[in-house]
């Protein structure tokens, strides 16, 4: 059954087939090189290029595309929102593993052209919503902007219980999993890229233990599930807290930092296994509504090769930490 999962998640579009050979296969760095290389070709990654605005943009807008109505039906509660714009294009990008010299100047096209929605002002500034700074971060650190600005806003607002909250500007005094997982994805990315500063690996560890406090899964209080939604598995990952996604983060973490899992994800990592299906793939349980280019995982309720990979790579990488270690 092994090889005919593999061989399943092989047939699949360039973005993930690479890290498929790489992560899971371990094929020889040549062969998920090339196959890294034809991403630019065709397949996702070349259709999301494809449609990048003259000016550096995407969809004319910053988090939202230029023409959105914020008063119309699109913006109505429940409706979820475009995932078109520069924001979500860049990021999407990003994490598939497209090189930073493939955008060319697209750092100063978005410095000279792009504002953000909420306030206008420039792109590579920031904004106050913490997820969206999370991102921003990332994403300058990998084009090569300047974002120390963005950085140093995560030390100044971080909350006293070590997370961050979106809500911070309506007076939330209580962290969110899902802001402080975004904020702790910047943080990181930002650190692997440039180095960081001994005071933002601060703030990313403070921000840590405040999940792992929760095991990623529980009210301190109580021991209860944080929420229902947290283990219903969706790729893309976007902005939502799922197990997955936040162990994904502390995979990327533990082996930035040279240190074996935390036995705290123990939890995460056996509720992970149970969700696993007889023909040992995952499942699309839900979808995050709005508009997108171009979809590029499975609809609800059929296997997900996204989720899949994750997912195996997470328990692979538990146990092999897990076996050396003893």
């Amino acid at each position: 059954m092994q090889s005919e999962l593999f061989q399943w998640l092989l047939d699949s579009d360039p973005t993930l087939r690479w890290q498929v050979e790489r992560d899971l296969l371990n094929t020889p760095q040549a062969t998920w090189l090339q196959t890294k290389s034809e991403m630019l070709e065709y397949g996702f990654a070349r259709q999301l290029l494809d449609v990048q605005d003259e000016d550096g943009q995407w969809a004319g807008g910053s988090y939202f595309p230029k023409e959105f109505d914020f008063k119309g039906p699109e913006a109505a509660p429940g409706a979820g929102q475009p995932w078109t714009a520069t924001t979500w294009s860049l990021n999407a990008l990003r994490e598939w593993g497209v090189e930073a010299s493939v955008l060319g100047d697209t750092a100063s096209r978005l410095a000279l052209n792009s504002r953000w929605d909420y306030d206008g002002s420039p792109y590579w500034n920031g904004e106050v919503d913490c997820c969206i700074n999370g991102y921003t971060l990332a994403n300058g650190a990998w084009l090569g902007a300047d974002v120390e600005g963005i950085a140093q806003w995560f030390i100044d607002h971080q909350l006293e219980d070590g997370g961050w909250n979106c809500d911070w500007v309506d007076g939330a005094k209580r962290s969110s999993v899902n802001s402080t997982l975004n904020a702790l994805r910047g943080i990181l990315y930002h650190e692997t890229k440039v180095g960081g500063s001994p005071e933002l690996k601060t703030a990313r560890e403070r921000g840590e233990e405040y999940l792992l406090r929760r095991r990623l899964m529980f009210k301190e209080n109580d021991g209860e599930l944080i929420a229902p939604w947290i283990t219903e598995l969706t790729y893309p990952f976007r902005w939502r807290y799922t197990i997955l996604n936040a162990l994904d983060y502390f995979r990327i973490s533990a082996l930035h930092e040279k240190k074996n899992p935390d036995a705290r994800l123990v939890d995460v990592i056996n509720s992970l296994k149970e969700m696993r299906e007889p023909d040992g793939t995952w499942i699309q349980q839900t979808k995050l509504k709005g508009r997108v280019w171009f979809e590029v995982d499975s609809e609800v309720g059929e296997p997900s090769k996204w989720l899949t990979f994750y997912a195996l790579r997470a328990i692979a990488w538990w146990q092999d930490a897990s076996s050396t270690s003893l």
